[in-house]
């Protein structure tokens, strides 16, 4: 029997199947008009290939091998914005390329950034391609930021705080006017950032807002360490948020975990009042001129329900800080297996080489602080110039913080002679509060309830300042149990103890009597 030839018909099905395909089909951005490495903008190209495919249920959006620029995009639902090897999405470095954004007052207009998503779901980035802020036009490479005599006349270097001649380190660059966040998501669900390499932003690098079901995993973000505000990824007022497996160098904080209903000047954010949390974290690595970790700062939503293990943070000015200046509250977190290197910056950088620092203070009038409840540290290894610090306030005592099998190296190195010897507590309201002297432990505890460390390993490697003191310092407490530890007070300064405790009640402890000095402790 012979077979009919039906080559209409075969035409007819590959446009059939062709047109169905544009639910999960590919959007080249060349065909609506994008050239590749050319100074040609190619905004209006990006965003017609972005509209076509969420109007055809959605697909890849495809940007190919060349550099492409770009102002403000805006993706949409079921979109992925796929970035092949060898293709790379430069924002522009023309101001006016970006969408203007008018904040509520008394703060002024500002850009948005590269990426703007709002009220997306099924949303993603990825590829093998990378995202290029084109951070480094909107800084002033000649000029920096110093800190103020403001800031540090309540230091114990006074106008001197961070003044060095050590080649380490350096000031933030000043920032030129220059667009906001460089990727944004706000109110989506359903939110996936993979594999992509992002570098050069000139603000926030990655900021997700009031998003649902986000998973962040393989990418690679690589900022320039001398641009201030470039935060790695910001996770604000979100929920079920996974990220993994990612590498992360920022010039501010690696990543920063908080509960913002709104922030100053800063586009996109609703004032939305929700829970925010259920957020894992592991198998990073993270540097930072900051904070590795920030959770916490100015918080109007409580933030709870964080696990994060597995991570390296390394080269930064504060290992993990967990910070409370405003109504909302920060519970249940954890943080399991991990590495802390930090060390005093020599630039106008928060933070003051501590590994651990938890503090809840006022940084606001007329609200209500929120608390710090039920923080668990297990299996770290830290090294750093300054110690630990877990420091509550009358206002907000901190309650319920385990430290179990930690060990930590303190190594008293040149730069505590230009910044050491101080708290940070920068965010506080009143600049007394905020940068002050004061002799360091290895570790500090104030104004805390339920305070229990066990297994905990202390070494002093060089101690020389005469401002080191005792092994753990306890002050203002209640409920404080101490086992295992193995350290003692600074070995350079006589009269130092193991462990030292002040004003409180319910302490216990195995250490030997003559290596624990107590003072109105009932």
């Amino acid at each position: 029997m012979k077979y009919k030839s039906y080559p209409f018909l075969l035409v007819f099905v590959l446009l059939l199947f062709n047109q169905g395909f544009g639910q999960t089909g590919q959007y080249n951005i060349v065909a609506y008009g994008a050239v590749k490495n050319s100074d040609k903008i190619c905004t209006k190209a990006l965003q017609a290939a972005i509209d076509a495919c969420t109007a055809a249920g959605g697909g890849d959006v495809v940007i190919p091998k060349g550099i492409f620029i770009s102002g403000t995009i805006h993706l949409k639902s079921n979109v992925n914005l796929l970035l092949q090897s060898g293709a790379v999405l430069r924002g522009s470095t023309n101001l006016n390329d970006y969408e203007v954004n008018v904040p509520e007052k008394p703060n002024n207009q500002v850009h948005k950034g590269l990426i703007f998503t709002e009220d997306a779901e099924n949303v993603s980035i990825s590829g093998q391609g990378q995202i290029d802020g084109s951070g480094d036009s909107f800084f002033d490479n000649h000029v920096s930021t110093r800190l103020d005599t403001f800031t540090t006349m309540y230091s114990r270097q006074k106008k001197n705080f961070r003044h060095t001649n050590i080649d380490y380190g350096s000031n933030p660059l000043l920032p030129k006017e220059r667009p906001y966040q460089m990727i944004f998501f706000i109110n989506c669900k359903r939110v996936t950032v993979k594999d992509v390499f992002i570098t050069k932003s000139p603000f926030w690098c990655m900021h997700l807002a009031d998003c649902d079901g986000v998973h962040i995993y393989g990418i690679r973000l690589w900022n320039n360490f001398q641009a201030g505000n470039s935060d790695g990824i910001d996770i604000t007022s979100c929920s079920n948020v996974i990220i993994d497996g990612c590498d992360i160098r920022a010039g501010d904080d690696a990543l920063a975990l908080v509960g913002y209903d709104h922030h100053y000047e800063v586009p996109g954010f609703r004032h939305l009042k929700h829970f925010s949390g259920n957020i894992i974290v592991s198998n990073c690595n993270l540097q930072s001129n900051s904070s590795g970790i920030r959770i916490g700062y100015e918080d109007q939503n409580t933030l709870e329900n964080v696990r994060i293990s597995n991570v390296n943070i390394t080269n930064s000015s504060r290992g993990i800080g967990v910070f409370l200046r405003d109504e909302g509250s920060l519970k249940n977190i954890t943080f399991t297996n991990m590495y802390i290197e930090t060390r005093i910056p020599t630039g106008d950088w928060w933070g003051n080489g501590e590994p651990i620092h938890i503090s809840a203070v006022r940084g606001k009038d007329k609200v209500k602080l929120g608390s710090i409840e039920n923080i668990q540290f297990d299996d770290i290894i830290c090294k750093g110039d300054n110690g630990m610090l877990v420091y509550g306030s009358d206002e907000s005592i901190i309650k319920n913080v385990s430290f179990k099998n930690i060990t930590f190296e303190f190594v008293d190195t040149k730069l505590n002679e230009d910044a050491g010897g101080n708290i940070d507590l920068r965010g506080a309201k009143g600049y007394k509060s905020q940068l002050f002297m004061r002799d360091i432990p290895g570790f500090l505890a104030e104004n805390v309830d339920g305070l229990t460390i066990d297994d905990f390993k202390l070494i002093w490697t060089n101690p020389r300042m005469a401002f080191l003191t005792n092994g753990i310092e306890v002050n203002n407490f209640k409920n404080v149990r101490i086992t295992n530890f193995q350290g003692k007070g600074a070995t350079n300064k006589p009269g130092t103890y193991p462990v030292k405790a002040e004003n409180g009640e319910g302490f216990q402890t195995d250490l030997k009597k003559d290596d624990v000095h107590l003072l109105n402790v009932k």
